[in-house]
Order: structure tokens, then C-alpha cells, then sequence
């Protein structure tokens, strides 16, 4: 996939992905982006199960999740539990830079694959290990996915409102994201450390702790004070006017200050420029003593006039202010389409699909989307007689006992 010329920071870099579904995957995949190799690893006959989770994508079997999480690698399969399929493994480990996996701990092990096996092939290989709770701790073994790292790192405790049981956090998978994002990041910081010594070394990532990485000072303020910051629905606890408020054509504004420049820009934006001198408002300790009162008022305001109104007198008075939009919103918003947020890609059975594009963006070797989710095993040939040399006989063999 990585052509001769390509002048992304990642070229070069070999990355065998062994993950399903999304958070592992989505670590390989950012790396691809940036021009790494990335080969998937796949079940023979049956794949990773998130090509059949999601809407349909036009080729026979895939979603669109699939299509949109699997960009950018190359799919082979392979049985990994079988004793010739863990040899095979090893032989593409010994050229390769990095392993992407989500098994259940002790589970590579199991099929004679652990990394000190596969350090010994190659010892600056560099395993990613993506799972729920970690490698270690009383509940590494434990089956996990994204709504439980919600709810146990205490995201889940906020999300909602206060009188209503906790909600989901945004996206049912928001954990397997942020999740990626670290995995991607620990593992360019291990061949950062490779290029000193020439070893790898395990980048061990948990999802539950990806998120409580985000809970800001609920931590510290527990430990500190005893306080529990409890669920405030749109609104949030340390700032006010702070939360989403409705507007008269049937949408939603979200408005903010983090201090009292920024609350009396909003007060200029409602008309009412003496509610910044006003002792229930003037600072941000009195507007949280009073909020609701404050809350209310800007309820009423953004509630009279349309959503488009609010926003424009919002931005005169260089007041923050930003609409709740939906993906129709974000299809067509001219901030996306500016920073260039929807790749296009073309699918010989699906046709043209619209992703997102790649974050960040880098000014001199940019990343990109070259191709959506692979076809299951369409290199078989191209990496097991190509690149292993398998010959003809072998090659059919495997096939017919099921390892490939």
C-alpha cells in the first residue's frame, strides 16, 4: 500500500494488526494514515466481527463501520490458535515494527505467542496490548467493552441529568477512540526509545483508564476535599452560564464563559450589558451561587430568536457561542468543508464513501485516507507467496486446513 514516493512520517513502518472491532484497530489505523504498512490479521472465513456491525456499506458483508474504522491496511487470514499459523505469525513478526492485539491477557500466550516469543524473532518489535482493564490488577481477565470503561472510570457517573440514571457519554464506543489515541501515541513513544537502544518494549493501554485520564479535578478534589462532583447535564460544575440552550426554531446553542470578560461579551450579546455589573453576576463565584437565575435568563433570550440569530449576534459581541449540530448539520458546515474533514474514497463494490478525515494535520508530510476497509484476505497471495514465499503446494494446503 505504501508507494516508493511516499513522503508521510510513517512510511516504512511494518505494523501487523491482530484486533477486532474498534480501539486496537483504530490505533493501527492512525498509524496507517501517516503511512505506516498496516496488515490486518483475520479469522479465515469469518473476519473481524465489525465488518458485520453498523449500516450496509453496498459490498456484500461489510458495513460501513468497517469500511470507515478498517481504512488505510491490507487484510490477510490466519488462524492463530492453530500450531502453522503461529509459525507463520512469527515469520511476518520478524519484519515487522509493530503488533497491534486485544486479546484477553494470558490469551496470545496460550497460542505460544507472548512477547518474549515474539522479542526473541525480532527484539525491537514493539506490542501494542489494548484491552478493558490492562494487563495487570484483579480484573484483567475480565470481558470488556467501551460502555463498561464508561462506567468504570466515572465518566458514566456524570453523563446526564441530575435527576435521570446515567446516560451513555456521547458515542456508545467513545472509549474505544480515546482509547486509540493513546495507543497510537504510545506506541511512536516506544520507537521514539527505540531509536536509542534498538529494543521494543509492551505499550500496555487500558480503555477504563483512557477515560478517567479526562475527569479533570474530580481526583483531586476527592482526595483533597471529599467532594463528588455529581451529574449537572449540559451545565457544568466549576463555570457558569455554562450548558446548552434551546432556541425558538426547535435546535440548541451551547454557550460558555470561563470568566468574567467572557460573561460580559455574553451579556452584550442579550442586550442586557448591566447584568455584568450586577453583584448576583459579577463574578464567577456569585454566577454559580446563581445560576439558575442567570441560566435562566439566557434560556429565555436564545429561546426567542432562531438558532442562526443567536449565533450571529453571539459572534458580533465575540461572545462563545456554537450550535448543537447533528451529522446533517456537519455534512454540509463550512468549517468542516474548509478544513477538509471528509475524505472521499472509492469501493469497487460499494462505490464512493465519505469518511473522516485524518487528525492532525501536519503542514509539511500530511496523513491520509488511501482505501476503506480491505476485502477479507484479499492479499493472501500478494504476502504469503510474495513476501513468505510460500509455494503453490503449500499455500493450497494451509488453505484447505483452514490455517490461512
Amino acid at each position: 500500500m505504501t508507494a516508493k514516493t511516499d513522503n508521510r512520517p510513517l512510511a516504512g513502518l511494518k505494523v501487523l494488526d491482530l484486533a477486532t472491532f474498534i480501539a486496537a484497530p483504530v490505533a493501527a489505523g492512525i498509524l496507517g494514515e501517516f503511512g505506516a504498512e498496516v496488515l490486518k490479521i483475520e479469522k479465515p472465513g469469518e473476519g473481524d466481527p465489525l465488518r458485520r456491525l453498523g449500516s450496509p456499506s453496498g459490498r456484500t458483508g461489510d458495513s460501513l463501520y468497517w469500511m470507515s474504522d478498517a481504512r488505510n491496511r491490507r487484510s490477510i487470514t490466519l488462524d492463530l490458535r492453530k500450531p502453522k499459523g503461529a509459525a507463520l505469525l512469527l515469520r511476518l513478526v520478524g519484519d515487522t515494527d509493530v503488533v497491534v492485539e486485544n486479546f484477553r491477557p494470558g490469551t496470545l500466550e496460550k497460542w505460544g505467542l507472548g512477547y518474549d516469543v515474539l522479542a526473541a524473532e525480532n527484539p525491537g518489535l514493539v506490542l501494542l496490548r489494548l484491552t478493558a482493564y490492562g494487563q495487570s490488577g484483579p480484573m484483567a481477565n475480565r470481558v470488556g467493552f467501551a460502555r463498561m470503561a464508561h462506567a468504570m472510570s466515572g465518566v458514566g457517573f456524570l453523563a446526564g441529568d441530575p435527576d435521570r440514571p446515567p446516560s451513555n457519554p456521547g458515542p456508545a464506543s467513545l472509549a474505544d477512540y480515546v482509547s486509540a489515541v493513546y495507543g497510537a501515541m504510545g506506541v511512536m513513544m516506544a520507537l521514539k526509545a527505540r531509536e536509542r537502544d534498538g529494543k521494543g518494549q509492551v505499550v500496555d493501554v487500558a480503555l477504563y483508564e483512557a477515560m478517567f485520564r479526562t475527569l479533570d479535578e474530580c481526583l483531586p478534589a476527592y482526595m483533597k476535599w471529599g467532594k463528588v462532583r455529581e451529574r449537572t447535564g449540559s451545565r457544568t460544575s466549576n463555570a457558569a452560564p455554562n450548558a446548552n440552550f434551546p432556541t425558538k426554531d426547535g435546535h440548541w446553542v451551547s454557550i460558555t464563559t470561563a470568566d468574567e470578560r467572557g460573561f460580559e461579551r455574553i451579556a452584550q450579546a442579550m442586550g442586557r450589558p448591566e447584568l455584568a455589573r450586577d453583584p448576583r453576576f459579577a463574578t464567577m463565584t456569585a454566577r454559580l451561587e446563581n445560576r439558575d437565575e442567570i441560566e435562566g435568563m439566557l434560556a429565555d433570550w436564545t429561546a426567542s430568536l432562531d438558532r442562526d440569530d443567536v449565533l450571529a449576534i453571539c459572534e458580533k459581541a465575540d461572545a462563545s457561542c456554537m450550535a448543537v449540530l447533528s451529522i446533517a448539520d456537519i455534512a454540509t458546515h463550512p468549517q468542516f468543508v474548509a478544513r477538509e474533514m471528509f475524505a472521499r474514497v472509492h469501493d469497487r463494490d460499494a462505490g464512493e464513501l465519505v469518511l473522516p478525515n485524518v487528525v492532525p494535520k501536519l503542514s509539511r508530510t500530511p496523513g491520509r485516507v488511501d482505501a476503506p476497509g480491505p476485502v477479507l484476505g484479499e492479499a493472501n497471495a500478494d504476502i504469503y507467496r510474495g513476501r513468505l514465499g510460500l509455494g503453490a503446494a503449500e499455500f493450497e494446503a494451509l488453505k484447505e486446513e483452514g490455517v490461512i
